[in-house]
């Protein structure tokens, strides 16, 4: 099995930190190809970065053919839909998946995110992916994503942050709302006594569980079928479909 994960933004040591995450819960005869956007945004922290993301991420998938499942390592799930429609594999994005395993793990869960101008984006997913229900609260730590990175007292702050959602929410579950905290994932979890789920490792089993399984992106509807061949211009010319 290859799995294809694409880091949207177009920082390589986030792609690093991403790709350990995905490595330390494939299968044995599972393979990481871990993929930094060619194109876009240093991060991802608005709607506007989140857009131009989308052409890179893309690219990335034209540009790695075969693969048994690609996963879009940022927690906005950029161009989710549209990868979905070029891809020859499942395509899922590690918000969608850390909600899918969160939700079985107890009452409900809490996100805790990056930067409060990204709130309304989780929300907008959790509502859309159908977990309204169980997501008790989203929560910011306002930390910059690049400085997940570069802060040393990172860790701290998540720990803390992810507590306080514990109690504030009454949830029984931590979804982090950034790839860039996927290293942490097991760090919290110890200092909180609850599990703290990262979507980069959801990502990659449940797309081992699919490959397993032998199933694929649904056509039938024509909905998720590659998009018909036309004419793009200007800077997007090589993007027309099929994508060259």
């Amino acid at each position: 099995m290859r799995f294809c994960v694409i880091n949207p933004n177009t920082t390589a040591a986030m792609t690093a930190v991403i790709s350990a995450a995905a490595r330390s819960v494939a299968r044995p005869d599972g393979e990481i190809v871990a993929i930094t956007s060619p194109m876009g945004p240093a991060s991802i922290e608005s709607h506007y970065d989140e857009a131009l993301a989308v052409p890179g991420v893309l690219r990335a998938i034209a540009d790695n053919p075969g693969m048994d499942g690609y996963l879009l390592a940022c927690f906005g799930d950029p161009g989710l839909d549209a990868a979905r429609e070029i891809a020859d594999a499942p395509v899922l994005g590690i918000a969608e998946a850390a909600f899918h395993l969160a939700a079985p793990l107890g009452r409900g869960f809490s996100v805790v995110t990056t930067l409060g101008r990204t709130v309304g984006r989780a929300d907008d997913l959790v509502r859309h992916y159908g977990f309204a229900r169980q997501c008790l609260g989203i929560h910011a730590c306002e930390v910059r994503v690049l400085e997940l990175e570069s802060n040393p007292d990172i860790a701290d702050i998540l720990v803390k942050s992810c507590r306080e959602a514990l109690l504030t929410d009454g949830s029984d579950a931590i979804v982090l709302g950034c790839a860039g905290m996927a290293d942490l994932a097991s760090h919290i979890s110890n200092e909180i006594g609850a599990p703290v789920i990262d979507g980069v490792a959801a990502g990659v089993g449940m797309l081992s569980a699919m490959a397993a399984m032998g199933l694929h992106t649904g056509t039938a509807s024509g909905e998720f079928a590659p998009p018909p061949p036309k004419t793009y211009t200007g800077p997007l010319i090589d993007f027309g479909p099929p994508l060259r």
